[in-house]
Parts: C-alpha cells; structure tokens; sequence
C-alpha cells in the first residue's frame, strides 16, 4: 500500500507574497518527501482551497490523507475551519481515510529557528543582551489558550538568549496591541528593543508590525530598534513540519487540551464549552488575494480578524481525529 498523501492546510492571505511563502514551504516539504504526494491548500482568500485540493487528491488516486494544519498554535481554525472541511470531505468518501496533525506548537525546532531570526536582527555597536528588551509579537486570538503560547515563547527566549527582559503583544483581537505596548515598553531604559513577529509568513499584519516599530522609533530616537524577520522557510521549521507528519503514522498526535476553552471551563470563556465544531469562512473561501481581484472596484471586501466566534469537539473531527492557530 503507498503511504498516505499529504496535505499542508494554510490560513490563506490577501497578500500574494504570503500566499507565495506558503506554497514555496509545501514545495520544500515535497522534496523532503519524495515517496509521498504533497499538496496544500487554503482556508480563506487563496486558492486552491482546502477542499478543492482534498478533491484533487481524491482523484489521483489517493486513498489516505494525512492532513497538517500549517498554524504555529491551536485555535479556532485549527479546531474548527479545517476540521469542518476534512470532516465533510470524510463524511462524502468514505473509502477514504482523513487523518488530522496538530499544530507546530512550542517546539524546540521553532524556539531555536525564532533564535536564529532574532540573532540575525543585530547590528553592530549594539547595546548588549542584558540592556536589550525582546518584544514577541503573536497573531491574537479569541483562544487564551494559543495567546498564552506566545507568551510562553517569549519567555523560553527571554531566559534561552538572555535577554534583560521580554514582553509578548499581539497584532489584535486580544490585547495589549503593538503600537500600545511599544510605547509603554519604550519606558522602561532599555536601550535596544528587538521585535519579533512570531509569524510563520508575511502579510498585511506582519507589515503592520513593522510599521508599528518604525512609529516608535521616529518617538523614542535614543532607543535602538530592531525588526527581526518571522519564521518562513527556516530549515528547522520545515523539520517541524516533517516532525508532525511523522507523528500522524507514529500514532503520537498529542493535542494539548488541558487548556482548551471548548473542553475545559476556562475563566472568561465559559460559555465556549463543549460548543459545536462549525467552520467560520465561507464567505473568503477562495476569493483570491488582493493581486487578484485589484480590478475590481466594485466589490466591497469583509475584512475580518480572529475575533469571531470558533468552536469545536473532540470526537472524530477534534483531537482524535481532526484538529487554527
């Protein structure tokens, strides 16, 4: 029997060189594994969706799929977009097996990558670690459980490196937001401040990031600021990548729940638990990126964040089976 086909499912973006970063990643995990189909698709604005590469799989005459969530940490599209989608494909072939990875998660493959990004961002002359405070930027999240992993990782790299100090912030939905946080942290004497988006690839939030540190640069000339690149196509992150793939067959696809909001009564999220597993995305699903539709004048685009409502369960379509982050 061949080994299963694998399929890298994205978040999707309406920056075509986000869009580009990821499909770049999928082509670099194939050649990784060359006795095993690799395709990938998207949740929202991009294309091929998730679903139109599942049906393409299907037929080329796969009869498994190993499907990975390309999302640093579990939320709601972890839990429930992709899953809603892997389960309905499930439920309308059922001769074919659907298996769901986890999330990359805190992994020592990504803290290291995230060293290397944060390394790479120094300049000469700098001040020294311990009179350099780093800022990690994550996505922002209704899930307390995925914001809480990066402040997790802004620790971890805060006492690994040896940083004077370290502060997470978010690019919205949670608090407390870039610009907000830069001007309070700008306050506290350090004299170099490195921020770094804890992203997998670019678009319009990570330049939003960039330009949130450029403002507080232009406020605070008597402190160095430094942008350091997000994650992308590191080695270690496409070992990640391989890591989680690997687990599906190993049988070790260990989901952290102890912290979820739909399994566990969380402070704050009550009313979350055991909610239904529905996707949220419909209406980007496939729509293209901007490059795509920039003839386009008359069509009046939602632009949404994470803070619409995400749910799941953990029967078939969650941890056990099927797993945003």
């Amino acid at each position: 029997m061949s080994a299963p086909a694998v399929l890298l499912c994205g978040h999707g973006s309406r920056d075509a060189g986000a869009v580009a970063e990821f499909e770049h990643l999928a082509k670099v995990v194939a050649r990784r594994l060359p006795a095993r189909r690799v395709s990938h698709g998207f949740l929202e604005f991009a294309r091929p969706t998730i679903g139109t590469a599942l049906e393409a799989l299907r037929e080329d005459g796969a009869r498994a799929i190993d499907a990975i969530p390309g999302m640093l940490f579990a939320a709601g599209h972890a839990k429930n977009d992709i899953p809603s989608v892997l389960n309905g494909f499930a439920a309308a072939n059922p001769g074919l097996a659907v298996r769901y990875g986890r999330d990359l998660a805190v992994d020592p493959l990504l803290l290291r990558a995230a060293a290397d990004r944060i390394e790479a961002a120094q300049a000469p002359g700098d001040a020294g670690l311990e009179e350099s405070l780093l800022v990690v930027v994550g996505r922002g999240t209704s899930d307390p459980d995925a914001n809480g992993n990066v402040a997790k990782v802004a620790r971890m790299l805060w006492e690994g490196m040896g940083f004077g100090w370290a502060e997470a912030c978010y690019s919205g939905v949670t608090t407390p937001l870039v610009g907000p946080a830069l001007e309070r942290i700008a306050g506290l004497g350090f004299r170099r401040i490195v921020v770094f988006p804890y992203f997998l690839f670019t678009g319009v939030l990570v330049q939003r990031i960039y330009d949130a540190v450029d403002e507080a640069a232009r406020a605070h000339p008597g402190i160095a600021f430094r942008k350091a690149g997000y994650l992308n196509d590191h080695p270690l992150v496409v070992d990640a990548f391989l890591a989680r793939i690997a687990e599906i067959a190993d049988g070790e696809n260990r989901m952290n729940c102890q912290l979820c909001k739909y399994r566990e009564q969380i402070i704050g999220h009550e009313g979350d638990l055991g909610a239904p597993q529905v996707g949220h995305h419909h209406h980007v699903e496939g729509i293209g990126t901007d490059a795509d539709r920039a003839g386009d004048h008359g069509h009046h685009h939602h632009h949404h964040g994470d803070g619409h409502h995400h749910a799941h369960d953990h029967g078939r379509g969650g941890h056990g089976g099927h797993e945003r982050g």
